[in-house]
């Protein structure tokens, strides 16, 4: 076990599953000055205004197995206090990154980490910092509906709405015309920023729009989308979990609606 000299949130994980200790019917977030699995290395986690967390990969349980549980990083919105697992998403975010950065880019030189979110190479000095994939997500609007779709790579059966990565040299808003046009064949206009929301799956930020729908028969990019049609208040299919920006959009479309 690594042991430090102040107590500290431990965000310990094996993959993207986070070990959580289980206190009665409760779960939460190792907290000491020792983690309680022994780690190859940790890294300190700084949080605005919040106290410093470290960072590991683990290979397994702790010998007290029955005090800890592994638990999917989404499947902890469920247990854990909002606050709580935006830091583990950011933790999951910064350990993902230094797990793909151990070798200078440049040079192929093993790197050196200077802060909690930058590593230099020695040789060459090129600095490296946690990369960020910016991502748009669009709640398209026609009369009292609007569009949901099955992407293929969905796990269970619900529906969300049209999303994708941002390209280089494009705007937020030609990223959304892109995406929409591309994997529906619609045209869309009246875009409005809605909002954003870390997505550390593993490391990404969902943007968020609302768009009103101009012309176009729905046509699904095939190899992208396996279901898609307009939907009305009282016809909803199942629809993202509350911890998406997703489930946010479809919510507040949900409430304009008499």
């Amino acid at each position: 076990m690594e042991t430090i000299n102040q107590p500290c949130r431990w965000f310990l994980f094996q993959g993207d599953q986070l070990l959580l200790r289980k206190e009665g019917d409760t779960y939460a977030v190792p907290y000491g000055e020792s983690s309680p699995v022994a780690v190859e290395r940790s890294s300190q986690v700084d949080y605005n205004g919040g106290e410093p967390a470290r960072v590991a990969a683990i290979k397994g349980l702790p010998e007290e197995s029955d005090l800890y549980e592994l638990v999917g990083l989404r499947a902890s919105w469920d247990l854990l206090p909002k606050a709580v697992y935006d830091q583990a998403g950011k933790a999951y975010q910064l350990l993902y990154w230094d797990l793909h950065s151990r070798f200078c880019p440049a040079c192929g030189t093993p790197t050196e980490q200077i802060s909690p979110i930058a590593k230099r190479c020695p040789a060459c000095h090129h600095e490296i910092y946690p990369t960020i994939s910016a991502a748009i997500i669009v709640l398209i609007r026609r009369g009292d509906s609007i569009l949901l779709v099955r992407a293929r790579n969905f796990r269970g059966t619900f529906h969300g709405l049209v999303a994708g990565f941002v390209e280089v040299g494009e705007t937020l808003e030609e990223c959304v015309r892109r995406e929409v046009r591309e994997e529906t064949g619609l045209e869309i206009d009246h875009i409005t920023y809605f909002g954003n929301q870390p997505w550390p799956y593993p490391s990404g930020l969902m943007i968020g729009f609302v768009a009103d729908y101009v012309s176009g028969e729905l046509k699904l990019q095939e190899d992208e989308l396996s279901r898609g049609a307009f939907y009305t208040k009282d016809n909803l299919p199942e629809i993202p979990r509350k911890l998406s920006l997703a489930r946010r959009l479809i919510d507040w479309w949900l409430e304009q609606r008499p």
